[in-house]
């Protein structure tokens, strides 16, 4: 059946839903027609003779699936997210090198696609969502020391808990652009906590939440292990700053190492299972470690980074938590946080005396503090300002 005047990017978005997992094919039909509408031009015989009599695609490659992305693209404007395909002006060109990229992104940005992908270089940062101690201080120095060198390039992250969050608040935090890759459509936010981190990055200039799922894709297992490949191939180079052996972390390191892209490690204990990856990565020469950031600044050439600014404390807790809890916890978080400042090592039964909070609230607000880098506490559980803040 053919069609005739259709809008080319209503054709490059429904051939992304069509070839989503399988691109190449999608790409090669576009590439040997000039254009994603030829593609929709073809009668049934020629799209067999380009497929294959055999493809599972005959079927789905029709003219109506056309007016349903367009009407698709429609609704997603409303809600101030866009859609950017393969050969279009703003499509990342470092992605496009790749072996197997996507046929489109959809993308929630206040900023243009070329600004967003193009106009700075990428620097991905990812790991385990089961982080320690030491991998939430580093990863945080790392983004922060990145976020701040001469070249601020977007930071790239897959929007998860534990070093993906980190890395994101911290170019935030540090007023630089960061890019999460979502597993899922764009309108659904995986996980539902990290909404209000989401929102925030897309209204945050140079910022933006992408991915290549069409709108109603959930979060499946293998849609996370597929996104690794645009963490990585939006990057000019992968930080991996924790990770088990096993791990999206580790997938998209290689994806970064086999696209020819600049892979780092930062090295951990050997006896902590949470380090192995990174150490294998750096003992198979698949990884540079990390010596230290301003050393990794250096060699990703992003210059020199500017000397960190310290931000009021209460200020910095109220950012890392708005959004993410009620207001009545949020204030109680700051009543504690404002104990902890003014009281260097002050315990918590000081603290509940000071603000009057009861022992429970207290400890579980202490150790979600302390949990997220913001404080810390010694053996004899007093309480300090942590690496953080």
């Amino acid at each position: 059946m053919k069609t005739s005047g259709l809008n080319e990017k209503s054709c490059l978005c429904a051939l992304n839903r069509i070839f989503g997992f399988e691109p190449k094919i999608g790409i090669a039909l576009i590439e040997r027609l000039g254009s994603a509408e030829a593609v929709f031009g073809l009668d049934g015989k020629s799209l067999s003779e380009f497929l294959g009599p055999c493809s599972k695609y005959l079927d789905m490659v029709r003219a109506e699936e056309v007016p349903r992305s367009r009407d698709e693209l429609e609704r997603l404007a409303r809600d101030g997210c866009r859609f950017v395909g393969i050969g279009e002006e703003g499509y990342p060109s470092l992605l496009r090198e790749c072996e197997d990229p996507p046929i489109g992104l959809y993308y929630k940005s206040v900023s243009s696609p070329e600004e967003i992908f193009n106009s700075r270089p990428c620097i991905a940062i990812v790991g385990t969502r089961d982080f320690s101690p030491y991998g939430r201080e580093w990863t945080w120095r790392i983004a922060s020391t990145i976020a701040r060198s001469q070249r601020r390039p977007a930071i790239v992250s897959g929007l998860a808990y534990g070093v993906d969050f980190t890395a994101h608040m911290a170019a935030l935090e540090n007023g630089t652009p960061t890019i999460a890759v979502m597993a899922t459509g764009i309108e659904e936010i995986y996980p539902y906590r990290h909404a209000a981190l989401a929102e925030r990055i897309a209204s945050s200039p140079g910022s933006a939440i992408v991915t290549d799922y069409p709108p109603g894709t959930g979060a499946a297992k293998v849609n996370f292990l597929r996104r690794n490949r645009i963490i990585a191939g939006l990057s000019k180079a992968t930080v991996l700053t924790e990770s088990k052996t096993r791990g999206g972390g580790m997938i998209t390191a290689r994806l970064a190492f086999s696209y020819g892209r600049e892979v780092f490690a930062l090295p951990g204990r050997v006896d902590d299972i949470r380090s192995q990856g990174c150490l294998n990565l750096i003992r198979e020469k698949v990884a540079e470690p990390v010596g230290s950031p301003e050393g990794l600044v250096e060699a990703l050439g992003l210059g020199t980074p500017s000397r960190l600014k310290r931000r009021d404390f209460l200020e910095t807790v109220e950012e890392y938590y708005k959004g993410t809890v009620d207001g009545k916890v949020l204030k109680d978080i700051l009543s504690v946080a404002s104990t902890v400042y003014r009281i260097r090592g002050v315990s918590i039964d000081e603290i509940c005396r000071s603000t009057g909070l009861q022992y429970g609230s207290v400890s579980s607000l202490t150790g979600m503090m302390e949990g997220d880098g913001l404080i810390k506490t010694d053996l004899l559980q007093r309480c300090f300002v942590g690496p953080m803040a």
